[in-house]
């Protein structure tokens, strides 16, 4: 039987409460966070373009790209049934498909990208930022509708580094992968307003 969690317990939830839950869910920390609100046209379509162009870019270098919904369990023992962390990034690029299993990603993709909406920003921001940072995720796209930007940001010796914001006029340019580019101007073409 679906079941939703109780509002914020003074204990953590792990994998194996998630999976019993109705609706759409991402556990942080133990800490559960409904992803209810339905994403914008806006959003999607952000989300839609990207994704047509980073599957384009990784047909054949063996990586896998995936949209949200699409768990991603991270856990520092390794032991994902009791995972504390489950993320739905909006894209995930895996390299690695030792890590790809029939209920998601088991570990860090290697590509995330997550784009904001009025009810996701600060959590993406922080939150899943300072998660990605931890677990290892190589590199880490913020992407704005509202201001038709997109942060780069790419592990450094102590962790994440902003290594360039681009713009809609701008083609985005990967750190990890040095041939990935994006045209923004494709990307943000037929949108107004905010995500």
């Amino acid at each position: 039987m679906d079941v939703k969690p109780p509002e914020r317990q003074k204990g953590r939830y792990t994998y194996q409460d998630y999976v019993k839950w109705d609706g759409r869910w991402e556990l942080i920390n133990g800490v559960p966070y409904n992803m209810a609100p339905t994403p914008s046209l806006v959003h999607q379509s952000i989300v839609g373009e990207l994704y047509v162009a980073l599957r384009a870019f990784f047909r054949e270098k063996g990586c896998t790209v995936v949209m949200a919904p699409f768990d991603v369990r991270l856990d520092e023992q390794a032991d994902y049934e009791q995972a504390k962390h489950v993320v739905q990034p909006d894209i995930s690029v895996i390299c690695d498909q030792s890590k790809m299993g029939s209920r998601g990603c088991d570990g860090p993709p290697d590509l995330v990208v997550e784009v904001l909406s009025p009810s996701t920003a600060l959590k993406d921001r922080n939150e899943k930022y300072m998660l990605y940072e931890q677990f290892g995720v190589k590199e880490y796209w913020i992407v704005d509708p509202l201001h038709r930007t997109v942060e780069v940001y790419g592990r450094g010796e102590k962790g994440y580094e902003r290594r360039s914001v681009f713009g809609e006029g701008d083609v985005l340019v990967s750190f990890l992968f040095a041939d990935l580019t994006v045209s923004l101007a494709g990307i943000f073409q037929n949108i107004e307003g905010e995500g």
